[in-house]
């Protein structure tokens, strides 16, 4: 009886009957277990070859395994018990399909979903990146570890956990496809629970606690002590001037923190850091007496003067009068800028009111003190016309040094309405030093000085009863400013120029125009002129008086109206 291809015996050769053979078979097959495919199931190695390891699982039929499926196959040998997986019964040759690598997947397979099950932790090792997160070897299964289930805080670096070994929890298990998600993070988070209970329980206004920044706004920095947050807010961060946050802590940054306050009911707690540090006011006067030089920072810029940050907490202002003995500042970025390093003078200094005035200019000494030799009263100069006011002209005599020309003293015998009349700006103008007040840092200039008084002269001149031609120069409310022939104005008032009123003077009368005219009023020091075109028509012939009202379109008048017509009491061109 020899074996047939069927794993039995040939009939026709061994002689039995085929009832005899279906009997065999019977028998045979009685002797195999009960296997099914997609199974763990038990074998024994019977063969090792250089590529194949056959195994018998007590089948009609032995299977065959690359030794590619088996890690230690240097240590197995023939007789050795093993399990593998029975992925098929017979394939397209009619043998066995079985797996070693199945089998020990299937294993993990099992613990993996156990875990889930009960919650019980699993170690595994973060071997690589993917997309989202890590990929992490439990007991040989990839599972997933998503970025936002590696921590509570956001990890910004993933690869510092590569080849990392770390306790997981499996959160998610998917079957048909066989992922599996784990996460750390609930881990932390039930650790971060029991220490959050801890604190807030031992938590009370003036504890010192250590934390990390976990979060960094405009408005401050939020700071993990340990699964409770705090805020310490940004003016509690330094007792210097802080513009933003993350100029003092950075994000992840370990820091020291005093517990400020605590608001259990909204479960807030308002945390400091300055407060660790001595207050910088203390000892002020001691450190930075009046008078002393500093060199600080300018951290802020008003249109009054510059912030200089002394040391951190201790800010001084500079006051644009305090920043040049000379120049005309009009905003501190003239002299100063943003960031720079300057030097300056204790000017003075309010603990309480926690101010301190700075000085520039006191680094210089004061150009006014030798001023007086410079500029002697009497002195005659040439300045630059800087700038025009309706009561004057300030005159640059050097850089930075300025003198008033009052108005009244641009001229001996014009009346200036305005300096725009005489000068411009730019303009060159000589001057005479009149005044100098160093207190006050105040000259006072003059330009008509530069000549003779006049009025001796115009004494003579223009006695009352004179009569002269003028010239119509401006026309004014009460009456009409006229030019005299030495260059002096004169002032006729509308009563004078007719005996009935005049309902618009300008319509009557033109600049340009010459007017016969006779002094009424001579004031040497008031500079005043004052004279009449009725008075200089007195006692003239009446041709001469209607030849006046017609070229000037008057109420006719006659030379009994002029004859009465009363001399002015007290008016005035001014």
């Amino acid at each position: 009886m020899s074996a047939g291809k069927n794993g039995g015996y040939n009939v026709d050769e061994g002689g039995y009957s085929e009832s005899e053979y279906q009997q065999l078979q019977k028998m045979y097959e009685s002797t195999m277990g009960s296997i099914t495919a997609q199974e763990i199931v038990k074998g024994r190695v019977v063969h090792i070859s250089d590529d194949h390891v056959v195994v018998d699982i007590g089948f009609k039929s032995e299977g065959s395994i690359s030794v590619t499926e088996f890690p230690n196959i240097k240590d197995m040998k023939v007789g050795d018990e093993i399990e593998v997986f029975l992925e098929s019964v017979e394939n397209k040759d009619g043998q066995l399909v079985l797996s070693r690598k199945r089998a020990d997947f299937m294993r993990i397979w099992e613990r993996v979903v156990r875990s889930h099950t009960t919650g019980e932790l699993v170690r595994g090792r973060c071997v690589r990146r993917t997309k989202g997160g890590l990929v992490v070897d439990l007991f040989g299964l990839d599972a997933f570890l998503p970025g936002s289930q590696i921590d509570v805080r956001p990890v910004r670096d993933f690869d510092k956990y590569i080849g990392e070994e770390m306790d997981f929890r499996v959160v998610k298990v998917n079957h048909p496809s066989e992922n599996v998600v784990v996460s750390h993070k609930v881990l932390v988070e039930e650790e971060l629970a029991t220490q959050r209970k801890a604190i807030l329980e031992k938590l009370e206004k003036g504890q010192i606690l250590e934390g990390h920044a976990k979060a960094i706004t405009d408005f401050g920095v939020f700071v993990d002590l340990g699964g409770v947050d705090g805020l310490v807010h940004i003016t509690d961060l330094s007792w210097g001037r802080v513009n933003h946050p993350s100029e003092v802590v950075k994000l992840d940054q370990t820091v020291n923190v005093v517990v400020l306050d605590y608001d259990a009911e909204k479960k807030r707690i308002s945390l400091g850091m300055k407060q660790l540090l001595p207050h910088p006011w203390e000892n002020i006067h001691t450190k930075y007496p009046v008078g002393t030089k500093i060199n600080g920072k300018v951290v802020s810029l008003t249109d009054y003067g510059a912030f200089v940050e002394i040391e951190k907490g201790i800010e001084g202002l500079i006051h644009i009068s305090e920043m040049s003995w000379t120049q005309h500042i009009k905003h501190p970025s003239q002299v100063v800028s943003m960031g720079q390093m300057i030097d300056a003078i204790i000017l003075s200094l309010d603990k309480e009111g926690k101010k301190i005035s700075l000085g520039m200019k006191q680094l210089e000494p004061d150009p006014w003190t030798t001023l007086m030799q410079k500029y002697p009263i009497g002195s005659r100069h040439t300045g630059s016309v800087r700038n025009l006011t309706n009561f004057g002209v300030f005159v640059e005599l050097e850089e930075g040094v300025d003198g008033l020309v009052h108005i009244s003293d641009l001229s001996w015998t014009k009346k200036i309405r305005h300096p725009g009349e005489v000068v411009k700006k730019g303009d060159k103008l000589d001057v005479i030093i009149l005044s100098i007040d160093v207190e006050q840092r105040r000259i006072s200039l003059g330009h008509k000085q530069l000549q003779d008084n006049p009025w001796d002269g115009f004494e003579n001149a223009y006695k009352v009863g004179t009569d002269v031609e003028a010239k119509i120069v401006r026309i004014i409310e009460k009456g009409v400013i006229v030019e005299l022939p030495l260059g002096v104005d004169g002032f006729v008032p509308i009563s004078q120029l007719s005996q009935t009123p005049v309902k618009n003077i300008a319509d009557s009368f033109k600049p340009g125009e010459a007017l016969q005219l006779s002094v009424i009023e001579f004031d040497k020091e008031g500079k005043k002129i004052v004279l009449s075109a009725l008075e200089y028509l007195r006692g003239k012939e009446q041709k001469l008086v209607d030849d006046y009202v017609a070229s000037h379109k008057l109420t006719p008048m006659t030379m009994k109206d002029v004859l009465t017509t009363p001399l002015p009491s007290d008016e005035s061109a001014n």
